[in-house]
């Protein structure tokens, strides 16, 4: 995807991003790049693909949502993706980008600091320990290519506002993995209020963004600790 096709499908969507906006996406993707070569961050690098299967991935949920002066937490984020470029694309996002790996925390404190961006956070740890301090912190929660929505749920749902939104960022075996969460939502207080299915244009790669909604306060029995969660999923 050409830049020039990236900027008209966000325009068709509502969403214009301003010249500086692009330059940051530009420095982002450039730096991205230049540190895979001596870290493994994504197979993603060059600026065509990189525009398309992860900048635009990381937005296709968010047109027509209102994210102005609201709190997201990025769970998993690896290297950015989607906190960082919600971040970038929507300036009155405070967003924290929580990552377990050090390596990883130390590159996005770097495009950080090199996009000037002073809405986001960088937290080093892990989701079920970062939790204990943090319950129903944040209006939106996210999460992409991180782990089944069965332990996910378990781990996000808690740092979740009510009525705020996890989102999950899914391939095209969506619903398989909503079918099999069925108790996990009931357990957590929480339903599927809509899911967003689109495709990446170039390859037609179905996404189904699910968003759930948190009904009522969660249990502080959970997040379990991660080796019962992972070994009895809810």
């Amino acid at each position: 995807m050409l830049e020039s096709e990236f900027i008209s499908y966000l325009k068709e969507n509502g969403l214009r991003l301003s010249s500086h906006q692009l330059e940051q996406l530009n420095l982002y993707q450039r730096l991205l790049k230049s540190k895979n070569e001596v870290m493994n961050l994504t197979s993603i690098v060059e600026k065509e693909e990189v525009f398309e299967k992860h900048f635009l991935d990381s937005l296709l949920f968010s047109f027509g949502e209102d994210f102005n002066n609201k709190k997201g937490i990025d769970v998993g984020t690896g290297a950015g993706f989607p906190g960082l470029v919600l971040a970038i694309s929507y300036p009155n996002f405070k967003v924290t980008l929580l990552e377990p790996l050090n390596k990883r925390c130390l590159f996005l404190k770097e495009v950080v600091d090199k996009l000037k961006l002073d809405n986001v956070e960088i937290v080093n740890a892990r989701a079920e320990d970062y939790c204990k301090d943090h319950m129903e912190e944040f209006d939106y929660a996210f999460a992409r290519a991180v782990s089944s929505l069965s332990i996910l749920l378990e781990i996000i749902i808690p740092l979740v506002k009510v009525n705020g939104y996890f989102i999950a960022l899914k391939g095209k075996k969506f619903q398989e993995e909503i079918n099999e969460s069925h108790n996990a939502l009931k357990e957590l207080n929480c339903h599927v209020e809509k899911v967003k299915e689109s495709f990446l244009p170039s390859e037609k790669d179905v996404r189904g963004n699910i968003f759930f909604k948190k009904d009522q306060k969660t249990s502080k029995k959970y997040p379990r600790n991660f080796s019962q969660i992972k070994k009895r999923p809810l």
